[in-house]
Order: structure tokens, then sequence, then C-alpha cells
């Protein structure tokens, strides 16, 4: 039995393109299937959250995220799913790439402006929590680089 590569991108409303467009580069290197999934951090997760919704199907997820997505998506020679998972972003993403015995999982960096609570929640912590728990590689797309002599927020003494 042949099992396809796959690899999860963490997405969420109002992200950077660049983080999907990379992880879709990434995903046609390796032919392997992009899965996007989106953390609700308000939800419960469930015992079976990796596996529902079933690839594809996008239920669950905000109809313009998979409208957006479908978007920048759709000139890459790449197959494609969605998935709503829910509780803590950093586990929800790496017990996803676990089940799905993914080789990568892609984050963003956090936006040197920080423009939103929920932006900085995700994309903020998740990378590092990933960096730091998980046996496959985490991908890290920096958003909004800064110079090395330029002071970041969240990097004050």
């Amino acid at each position: 039995m042949n099992i396809r590569a796959r690899v999860v991108v963490g997405v969420y409303p109002g992200q950077a393109d660049g983080v999907v467009l990379q992880a879709a580069v990434f995903a046609a290197r390796f032919d392997a299937e992009l899965v996007c999934a989106w953390v609700d951090p308000g939800r419960h997760p469930r015992a079976d959250h990796a596996e529902a919704p079933a690839p594809g199907d996008g239920a669950g997820i905000d109809p313009y995220l998979t409208a957006h997505l479908t978007r920048i998506l759709g000139g890459h020679d790449i197959e494609w799913s969605t998935r709503q998972l829910s509780g803590d972003p950093a586990r929800a993403l790496g017990q996803l790439a676990e089940t799905l015995r993914a080789a990568m999982i892609v984050v963003g960096t956090r936006d040197s402006a920080v423009r939103g609570s929920l932006q900085e929640f995700f994309a903020g912590s998740i990378a590092m929590h990933l960096a730091h728990r998980q046996s496959r590689p985490v991908v890290v797309v920096p958003l909004a680089p800064v110079s090395f002599d330029d002071d970041v927020p969240w990097e004050s003494d």
C-alpha cells in the first residue's frame, strides 16, 4: 500500500499568502498533498479531531478562507485539502501531522507589527511550541523579516 506524503500548513483568516504559497512549493517538491489546517482555539478538541472532517470537504472551515485558499492555490499543480481542528493550535497541528504522518509542518512567523491578538496567539508561539515538541521538521516562513539592527517588540529586554 502506497501512502501519499503530506505537508501540513497552519492557516487562518487574514494570514499572509506567503505561508501557504511556500507550503505549496514544498508539497510540489515532495509530490505531497497539502493539508491546510485551521485551528479554532475556542472549541474543545474531540478525541477524533485529526480524522474529521474528511480531506477536501472543507466542513467547518470559514467559507471565505476556503475561497481564498482556492484562489491562491488554483495555479499550483498540487492536491490539497482543508481540515478544521480545535484546541491548542500547536498541539492540534502536531497531532494532525502525526496522524497523517506528514513530512513537515509549515507555519508563519509573527508579523513584526503584531496586527491582532488572534494572529499573535496563532503565529507567535505556535512555531516555538512545535519546534520543541515535534519529531518532524517544522518550517517557519518569515512574514515580515526585520533587520538584525532593528528591535522587534517581543524581544525587548
